[in-house]
């Protein structure tokens, strides 16, 4: 079959990847000239098999309401009249309840162990290096409360018979030893040891070659006009260098997917959550991090990329804007020297970048009401951590073969 994937980033590549490894003839198209050039070119870096929650959940609208008033918030809102904006935010409060997060989370958890299944196979098969580690991410708690609240993590962590530890403060100095070093600012944390780190533009470029090796076809710097859809299947792609034919087409665009199917009535509830990175060079070992730290308070990841520190995090709700804000960047310094001062940040790059976000945390991937139009997007800050296998997933359906795992739960088919 004639597969467009659109859509270079890590979930566009590791779909093409895997569609190639099916037999199919495919062609990536993407606006950018090269791959992982928007939101997977300076993500966190962590791959959180083990660490991976909707953002939904009991207590998080009185939580946000706090947060918007700290000096250093973990959340941004900045609120204009956007119907999709409005409808996102109202889907993700009614998911803030105990029986959705007990859903949503089981749900992300299934995919993201099988993503790595998936990663570790396409790792051995491919070879390919982007400064990774194995050595897992440790979420760590500077108060009682944060501990405590922990526990229903743990209990999904468990029910889904995923690996965790939990830790006391000597415990989080064992797994970090830089920790020892800021002793009396923390309580604790929990340990999913499965979780790994890396580059993710890295691997995203490695990969691209090992596809086009494949005979994957990069069509890049150009721009995506619409989708060519007659008698309810998809025919091909309108760009602005012509018209591109198809059997079947994968939407891998991220936040900008809604804006390409809602012309054909699909109503798409992922929406841009703007995210800010710091990448700094690290200056004393002994201060950095060996592995991710997830900092509790300020919502922050804390990675190590081989001679590298990668700070990320925080949830800016301000629409498709890429704008890079001071204050954003003073908070990514404040938790990162607060815990490992061990990088010069005067050297640091600056960058944000627009993750997919669903109102329930879970990707769509699946197929439509347009025949041969299949959704891979929506995967928020966890778009490496399950691209490997919402790819597998994608390939499996156009394939028309039974996924590996249940995913009629994933399809957009659950929103109707």
């Amino acid at each position: 079959m004639k597969v467009i994937v659109l859509g270079a980033g890590i979930v566009g590549v590791t779909s093409a990847y895997k569609l190639a490894k099916a037999g199919h003839e495919v062609t990536v198209v993407d606006r950018q000239p090269g791959p992982a050039l928007e939101t997977s070119f300076a993500n966190a870096g962590e791959i959180s098999f083990g660490y991976c929650s909707p953002w939904a959940a009991p207590g998080i609208p009185m939580k946000a309401m706090k947060w918007l008033f700290m000096e250093h918030a973990p959340l941004i809102l900045r609120p204009k009249i956007d119907a999709a904006m409005i409808s996102w935010m109202l889907k993700m409060l009614s998911n803030c309840t105990s029986k959705r997060y007990a859903i949503n989370k089981s749900r992300m958890l299934r995919l993201a162990d099988y993503s790595r299944i998936s990663l570790a196979a396409l790792r051995e098969e491919t070879g390919i290096a982007y400064d990774e580690r194995m050595q897992g991410t440790l979420q760590l708690f500077r108060t009682e409360a944060q501990l405590d609240a922990s526990a229903k993590d743990v209990k999904a962590l468990a029910a889904d018979g995923i690996p965790y530890e939990v830790l006391d403060p000597k415990g989080c100095i064992r797994v970090e030893p830089a920790l020892t070093h800021v002793r009396e600012k923390i309580v604790g944390g929990l340990l999913t040891p499965k979780d790994e780190t890396g580059d993710c533009f890295k691997f995203s470029n490695a990969l691209a070659k090992e596809a086009a090796v494949l005979g994957v076809r990069f069509n890049y710097g150009s721009i995506i006009r619409g989708l060519d859809v007659e008698g309810g299947r998809v025919r091909g792609v309108i760009t602005a260098h012509g018209r591109l034919e198809a059997d079947a087409v994968v939407v891998a665009l991220g936040s900008f997917s809604p804006l390409l199917v809602r012309p054909h009535g699909i109503r798409l509830p992922v929406y841009p959550v703007k995210g800010y990175s710091l990448t700094i060079p690290i200056t004393d070992e002994a201060r950095a991090p060996v592995s991710t730290v997830m900092d509790e308070t300020f919502k922050i990841a804390i990675t190590r990329l081989g001679d590298r520190i990668r700070v990320g995090g925080m949830a800016e709700i301000s629409g498709y804007t890429n704008d890079l804000g001071e204050p954003r960047r003073l908070t990514l310094q404040h938790s990162v020297t607060d815990l490992f001062p061990g990088g010069d940040v005067s050297k640091a790059s600056f960058w944000s970048g627009l993750r997919p976000m669903t109102p329930d945390g879970t990707p769509v991937i699946g197929g439509t009401k347009i025949a041969g139009l299949y959704l891979n997007t929506g995967h928020g800050t966890l778009g490496w951590t399950m691209s490997s296998g919402s790819a597998r997933v994608v390939a499996d359906l156009v394939s028309g073969r039974t996924p590996e795992i249940d995913a009629t739960d994933l399809a957009i088919a659950r929103y109707a």
